[in-house]
């Protein structure tokens, strides 16, 4: 049963972190017009338990995205320098959408592998059974 156990445990730290992925993503995208935000990233980290990897992941902690923002012509802009120009963000709605699209589909993979675990396990109590 551990078997069933692990692939369960494994399937849901995926879910978790593609979860907290798709929640960064939708913050960046929802902030692709605020002048001066940063995008957020962070990377996927795998647990370590006695010295020994687990296989089960985590999203490692936020960080900022510190390319160089949009500069942008807009003279009427309380943010505006002497120039005309302000700080727009360093979002691009291209790659937020794909890598949303990416932590879909891996939540979605480890979402039917979840189930297959499940249903086996399910399967092989009520063999047990009889």
């Amino acid at each position: 049963m551990s078997d069933f156990t692990n692939a369960l445990a494994l399937s849901a730290s995926g879910m978790q972190a593609q979860a907290m992925r798709l929640r960064h993503v939708s913050e960046n995208i929802a902030n692709t017009d605020t002048p001066g935000y940063h995008r957020k990233t962070a990377p996927f980290e795998e647990q370590v338990e006695g010295g020994r990897r687990t296989g089960l992941v985590t999203l490692g902690p936020v960080d900022l995205d510190r390319s160089e923002l949009a500069q942008i012509y807009d003279p009427g802009h309380p943010l505006a320098d002497e120039n005309g120009y302000h700080d727009g963000s360093n979002v691009d709605l291209v790659v937020e959408i794909a890598d949303a699209r990416e932590a879909q589909r891996s939540y979605e993979a480890n979402l039917r592998m979840f189930d297959q675990a499940r249903q086996m396990s399910a399967s092989l109590l009520d063999l047990l059974r009889r």
